[in-house]
């Protein structure tokens, strides 16, 4: 097989959790490009729908939009049968789906310190960012070693190897205790990714299935100038990442081209993680 042929994925399907959402998005557009068929899978039945409409005029290919909720193993299990039954295999799953908070969302309350988080919140992010690529790679991944193997890619975060540096969100004026902050659940759900990625490499690999994860850095989307600055500080190459600068990282560590790789962690930060 020649070198560019192993990042094709002519005939292969591609199940993307978080299909509705932004990075959703731009994953579901790898893979088609790379000649998958993408499976959105989201609870946002509108967000999934609107996404497979733009895929298939853009690409001129199928796309399939399923609403899913990948914290209900009965509704993973149903999405899959269902995407069996009609497309009669999946190859590749896409871990994407994820809360994430924003900083911003209530300066005034400090909501995301630790000291003001609630447990709901906590267990919401939990069971969407990390129980619900569990019950995906449980439901999704057996059914891949039961039928030849395949590949699942857990989208984690460069602060699923680091701390946030909440200097960054700081504002003037705010006393320490009023600060806003990524809130703890974020990098919970990232580092509990790789290490998801881990474990799952090495408990299918006789039965095919190869794991990996990729850790992108932020992606600017017309953030404010001073969040902007700040964070680009602590980035080597002086910027954030181009709305759909992973596409090629993601595409190769779906595809043959990664054959060799698996447990492994992908940084793809600007190299914020050298740091």
């Amino acid at each position: 097989m020649d070198t560019i042929d192993r990042f094709k994925l002519d005939g292969k399907v591609t199940i993307i959790t978080g299909g509705g959402g932004l990075l959703g998005y731009q994953h579901a557009c790898a893979v088609t490009e790379a000649g998958s068929i993408p499976v959105l899978w989201d609870i946002n039945s509108a967000a999934i729908e609107d996404n497979c409409r733009k895929i298939s005029k853009d690409h001129q290919v199928e796309c399939v939009a399923m609403t899913v909720d990948i914290t209900d193993p009965k509704s993973v299990q149903k999405g899959l049968d269902n995407l069996v039954s009609s497309l009669g295999r999946v190859d590749i799953l896409i871990n994407n789906a994820a809360n994430d908070p924003k900083v911003a969302k209530d300066q005034s309350l400090a909501w995301g310190r630790v000291e003001n988080l609630t447990l709901e919140m906590w267990q919401k992010d939990i069971e969407v960012g990390l129980t619900g690529a569990f019950i995906c790679s449980k439901v999704v991944g057996s059914f891949m070693a039961q039928n030849g193997g395949g590949v699942i890619l857990n989208i984690a975060s460069d602060l699923g190897l680091i701390a946030p540096d909440q200097r960054i969100y700081r504002k003037e004026g705010l006393d320490d205790s009023s600060q806003p902050v990524k809130p703890v659940t974020y990098s919970v759900v990232k580092h509990g990714l790789i290490g998801l990625t881990k474990y799952l490499a090495t408990y299918w690999v006789d039965k095919g299935v190869r794991v990996n994860s990729i850790s992108p850095g932020g992606v600017y989307t017309n953030q404010p100038e001073e969040f902007v600055e700040k964070l680009t500080n602590l980035i080597p190459m002086g910027r954030m990442a181009k709305i759909d600068e992973y596409k090629s990282s993601v595409v190769f560590l779906v595809s043959e081209a990664s054959s060799y790789m698996t447990g492994a962690n992908l940084a793809v930060d600007g190299g914020r993680t050298c740091w």
